[in-house]
């Protein structure tokens, strides 16, 4: 829990799950940037909660978290398994932090993001539209960062209230319509990247208007993992 509310501090929107069954089922559901990975798991299925993650996880970079005692061979394992990296406990929240956030970069195209004539510095938190700077508020920031990182991709009201505003609150859903037009007001002509997709959210540039996006099929899970899920 105080990993999770340390980085939800930071923006991030963090899932919780206390078991593998649990933890391949949010994988196997839902499209995760980075996956933290507890290696201690009950009925030692961490393991195999790696193999579901790297089966399921379309790119989702994975940090393994292990215990001091654990052997050389075992961190090897987990690297030629498919983690993207290894950090022993105990361990500093700060340089966990930072791990996440080298790792979240390096699966998306790193500290600088352009669409068109925006460009955006996710380091600096700064954007520039045709080299000139446009200052943006922290919300406006995250929702124009999260809307260029899905470029392509419909997105709807309810994922950008859990992305950017961290709450599933549907009621609130108005608060990304108004933020949504202030960006608009903000970007002047470049503001018309972003598109509205009638009943459905907004995008950025690469989706046809009104073509609604198709579900994407989820495989299904190993066997052990199905019947852990069932208990």
């Amino acid at each position: 829990m105080f990993i999770a509310r340390s980085l939800e501090k930071e923006d991030h929107t963090v899932t919780l799950v206390g078991d593998g069954a649990a933890a391949a089922s949010a994988v196997a559901s839902a499209d995760y940037d980075l996956f933290l990975l507890d290696l201690d798991l009950p009925e030692d299925m961490g393991m195999g909660v790696l193999e579901v993650a790297r089966t399921l996880g379309n790119g989702m970079r994975v940090l393994v978290l292990t215990a001091q005692a654990a052997e050389l061979e075992t961190r090897i394992a987990c690297l030629e398994a498919g983690a993207d990296d290894c950090m022993m406990k105990p361990f500093a929240m700060r340089e966990l932090k930072a791990r996440c956030r080298a790792l979240v970069r390096r699966q998306d195209g790193g500290a600088v993001l352009r669409c068109g004539d925006l460009e955006l510095n996710r380091l600096q938190r700064s954007l520039e539209c045709g080299q000139e700077a446009i200052a943006l508020s922290r919300r406006e920031f995250g929702l124009l960062e999260y809307l260029i990182l899905n470029r392509g991709r419909c997105v709807s009201r309810a994922t950008l209230l859990e992305r950017v505003w961290s709450t599933s609150d549907a009621s609130n859903t108005n608060v990304v319509d108004v933020y949504i037009n202030y960006l608009r007001r903000k970007l002047g002509p470049s503001g018309s990247l972003i598109e509205t997709i009638r009943g459905q959210g907004y995008c950025i540039a690469g989706l046809e208007t009104g073509k609604a996006a198709q579900p994407v099929p989820l495989p299904m899970l190993p066997p052990a993992f199905q019947q852990a899920a069932m208990q």
